[in-house]
């Protein structure tokens, strides 16, 4: 079949731009169009962190989270520190004239901060009144597009009965204050477990996340899927595998949980690690996955980043192994044993999420990745102009008709 040239023409824009407003609104059950027309493409960038918001390539994100503010733990309000206001300034600066343009999010929380604290404040309607009105005032006065809640982790049922609660007037106070205020509405995000039961942490049993105020409130939920095996293991493991038949920690299995649970898919924005996992090996001989260490192989709690990964495989010639099955890498040199994230593995996953409809991904985080080279692995996947979408468009013929008439 002969390919003929085509030229761009007002016409042919306008008819693409006329199919994709259909598509994107002729089924809400496509799980296709979420990426075409509303993908979320975003990141953490960790406050205080060495690299600059200002080096922050925007093509590759559409938001862009600054990780993290804390409540205090007397007043219930977000606590501002001087360096925190600092960080905060120079991030909105550094993304506020960006083209092509990010939204900004102010996440509270993060692995780090007080459980505790978090079950206080969502356990009552005055204090949840209070650190509400705090982050809308903090969100607004920085030039925040969004707020998002990082709480790791609800520890009982009635915990997560709260979160459901916290959600909602949440959300109804960002309603009323945009409506007030004539502005845009803030969005309102939520990190979460990579289940959508909590299972494997806490002393109360397992407990389920509000699926239907994740539904009803929230623009969108992150369930954070990474750190599944870490150096709390005494075997190696990979720290984001996609599959795993030997257990239920995976992200295809807590994905389809949360899908399960009732969240739709739309309302879904998968996590991804720029970085790794670093055992020290009990036997250099012994090194595949499973195999017995003794430890971390790095001077803190095991993890490293990307960019670190790869220096290391490149100085010590470091053995490099992709595993079709978790889709995920390990690597080994001598006593060091490290899983993690690869451009191609990354790929596969955006790949899965799209298969499922979710809303979008993101990455923890910004400043681990070497040269974009994992970051632009799902804005490639997903350009605009991937010949896929044509298979998406309803009354193709008739598009084509038009494409091949405005081409002569």
């Amino acid at each position: 079949m002969a390919v003929q040239k085509i030229i761009i023409t007002p016409i042919l824009v306008f008819l693409v731009t006329i199919f994709f407003n259909v598509s994107s609104s002729s089924s809400s059950n496509n799980s296709q169009y979420q990426f075409l027309n509303h993908g979320v493409r975003s990141a953490y960038w960790p406050a205080g962190d060495d690299f600059s918001p200002s080096l922050i390539d925007t093509n590759y994100f559409t938001h862009i989270f600054l990780a993290f503010i804390q409540p205090e733990p007397i007043s219930f309000k977000l606590e501002i520190t001087k360096s925190g206001k600092k960080w905060g300034q120079n991030f909105i600066k550094a993304l506020s004239h960006r083209s092509p343009p990010v939204k900004t999010l102010l996440s509270i929380g993060g692995g780090g901060s007080n459980s505790t604290l978090f079950s206080e404040i969502a356990s009552t309607k005055q204090n949840r009144e209070i650190f509400i009105n705090s982050t809308i005032d903090v969100a607004r006065k920085y030039r925040f597009d969004g707020v998002d809640l990082d709480w790791e982790f609800p520890e009982t049922q009635q915990d997560m009965f709260n979160l459901g609660l916290l959600y909602e007037e949440w959300y109804n106070a960002l309603f009323a204050e945009a409506k007030v205020r004539r502005k845009p509405r803030l969005l309102l995000t939520s990190a979460v477990y990579y289940n959508s039961t909590v299972r494997l942490i806490g002393k109360h049993g397992p407990r389920s996340y509000p699926a239907q105020a994740i539904n009803k409130y929230l623009d969108w939920a992150s369930p954070m899927c990474f750190d599944y095996h870490g150096t709390w293991d005494n075997n190696t493991g990979f720290n984001a595998a996609l599959y795993d038949s030997k257990s239920e920690i995976s992200t295809n299995f807590g994905l389809h949980s949360w899908i399960k649970s009732g969240v739709r898919p739309e309302k879904l924005v998968m996590g991804l690690a720029l970085y790794g996992r670093a055992w020290e090996l009990k036997n250099p001989n012994v090194n595949g996955v499973g195999a017995e260490a003794v430890g971390p192989a790095t001077d803190t709690d095991g993890s490293m980043n990307y960019n670190d990964i790869l220096k290391f495989n490149q100085q010590s010639g470091a053995n490099v192994v992709y595993d079709k099955v978790a889709v995920s890498f390990y690597s080994y040199a001598g006593t060091t044993w490290i899983g993690y994230d690869d451009g191609p593995s990354i790929k596969t996953k955006v790949r899965f999420a799209k298969s499922l409809g979710l809303k979008g991904y993101f990455f923890w985080a910004l400043g681990k990745d070497k040269d974009w080279t994992i970051s632009k692995q799902g804005t490639s996947h997903y350009s605009l102009f991937n010949f896929e979408f044509l298979f998406l468009i309803p009354n193709i013929n008739l598009f084509l008709f038009f494409l091949k008439y405005d081409a002569l």
